[in-house]
């Protein structure tokens, strides 16, 4: 399909504990508009969760006067909680996620023995989307691009020359995802970036995270043609093997995530908490050696 031939104006924000960008993606002033990848802060030293970073979200949208049509994830994160849950209850927007995401379900629930309570068919979403589906939002006109490896639900989205890739790429610098969590595959990968990189030169690429080395300034977006000239992993001349090569000895030197117990159980849940024991609390639970 063709994507929108409205102006595709973005804006950033950077959740600095997780490194994670928010982007709205909007046509100007009174718009309609999607945001993808909001999070919900979190400190694992007490287990509170807040609102802040979704707050300051929310009150560009409302100063903007912007619409929210489509809450969106790129896939079910393991390095930050999503407010996704959250930003429905505020604005009553729908939240998409990759149809894949019942794979990952079906992983976690098992690690986790959620048992009954949790069904792993994707209900805890509003639309479960796949390869080519549109996303209209207003004068906005988007597509779905399927981009599995690092997680087999991950999706890219992609409005005119914008295209929001969630942890596929990073800048080209920093290189490109990792591909040892359950269901991911680096050949795979692979794949899926050179698809995004078969894409005009000039299409902007923004990033869900930013990990700068050295002194550079934290960065949201770069291009299809930066990454293509200069990515360390998978720039122009890097064979599938050579990628599948170095990312597989790569991965097995990384440890977990920080995050990742108690974000992939409310990820899994669009960010939901799990249901609140008899006293009126929810929990997490930590799997001793099940990662």
């Amino acid at each position: 399909m063709s994507t929108t031939a409205a102006p595709v104006l973005v804006d950033s924000f950077f959740e600095a504990v997780s490194a994670t960008f928010t982007h709205v993606v909007h046509s100007g002033e009174g718009s309609e508009c999607v945001i993808i990848d909001p999070v919900l802060d979190y400190d694992p030293k007490s287990g509170r969760t807040d609102t802040k970073s979704m707050q300051r979200v929310l009150a560009h949208v409302q100063a903007r006067r912007l619409k929210v049509s489509w809450i969106l994830e790129t896939h079910a994160h393991a390095d930050h909680l999503s407010a996704a849950a959250a930003l429905k209850e505020a604005c009553g927007a729908p939240i998409g996620i990759g149809e894949r995401i019942t794979e990952v379900q079906g992983v976690f629930k098992r690690l986790f023995n959620l048992g009954d309570e949790f069904v792993a068919d994707g209900r805890q979403f509003d639309r479960l989307l796949k390869d080519g589906d549109p996303i209209e939002a207003g004068a906005l006109h988007g597509e779905v691009m399927a981009v599995p490896g690092h997680t087999p639900a991950c999706l890219a989205f992609r409005f005119g020359d914008a295209v929001f890739v969630g942890d596929t790429l990073f800048m080209p610098d920093v290189g490109t995802a990792r591909c040892d969590f359950p269901g991911g595959d680096a050949a795979t990968l692979y794949r899926s970036l050179r698809r995004i990189l078969a894409l005009p030169g000039d299409t902007r690429l923004f990033m869900c995270h930013d990990y700068p080395p050295g002194a550079r300034p934290v960065a949201s977006q770069t291009t299809v043609a930066a990454q293509r000239a200069a990515n360390v992993h998978v720039r122009d001349g890097i064979s599938e093997e050579q990628f599948v090569e170095m990312r597989t000895t790569r991965d097995a030197t990384l440890a977990m995530p920080v995050l990742i117990l108690p974000a992939i159980q409310l990820n899994i849940r669009a960010g939901r908490k799990p249901p609140p024991e008899a006293n009126g609390v929810s929990y997490l639970k930590i799997p001793l050696d099940g990662l």
